[in-house]
């Protein structure tokens, strides 16, 4: 059976208004633009955005579905909190899952897709080599929704496709020196894919997303203090 992309892979449709906006807000959520805790008022969002308050109210739906976002009923919607026991028990699932996922990868060895991984590896290895650091971002996307499009398994990819959108700002490094290892270790897992080498390939995966968990708890630890 063939595997279905993830949603955000799905044909070439035009997004609609909502689902724009939606991007632009969690961009900033994972970019800490928006800070945890931090209020999403409708009116001034939609002031910002030069639209009306009702696409505006349609995507923090989107991104509360998400749990990016918490919406009270008096206090209105605000950037989620996460405690260290949510991280830490968000680290430990998704570890689980990309391992399998590149564990499949490396069994199905699709070569179209692996052309795909290589050459959105390409583009990063040169935004890297170039400073050009605010490309990152998008890449790492392609890159993990191709690599879970190698996995050929549909229900996998959902879970995985749902649990990125839920944590990214997790994994999202923001230092130069650990967007370039992060993207070393991109390059580490590919190689161990192309090979067939299911275990590596796991392994490697896993240790990605654990390295990226705890940078992430180091420098929340950092601004705590």
């Amino acid at each position: 059976m063939t595997p279905r992309p993830p949603k955000k892979l799905l044909g070439n449709a035009v997004p609609s208004l909502p689902a724009r906006i939606a991007t632009e807000l969690r961009r900033a959520i994972v970019e800490r633009r928006y800070k945890p805790g931090e209020r999403l008022v409708e009116s001034r969002l939609a002031a910002e955005l030069g639209v009306s308050r009702i696409p505006v109210r349609e995507a923090i739906r989107v991104l509360a579905s998400e749990g990016l976002v918490e919406v009270a009923d008096r206090r209105g919607a605000s950037v989620a909190r996460m405690s260290r026991q949510d991280v830490l028990e968000t680290i430990e699932l998704r570890a689980l899952l990309e391992g399998q996922n590149a564990r499949l990868a490396a069994r199905r060895r699709d070569a179209q897709v692996q052309k795909r991984i290589t050459a959105v590896l390409d583009k990063g290895a040169r935004a890297v080599a170039t400073g050009r650091f605010d490309q990152l971002a998008a890449l790492n996307q392609q890159f993990h929704d191709e690599l879970t499009l190698a996995s050929a398994n549909n229900v996998l990819a959902e879970l995985l496709t749902r649990l990125r959108d839920r944590t990214e700002m997790l994994f999202a490094p923001t230092k130069p020196s650990r967007q370039s290892q992060a993207w070393d270790e991109h390059a580490a897992i590919l190689r161990a894919i192309v090979a067939g080498d299911e275990h590596v390939a796991a392994t490697l995966a896993a240790h990605h997303v654990t390295r990226a968990g705890e940078d992430f708890l180091a420098g929340e630890l950092a601004r705590a203090g």
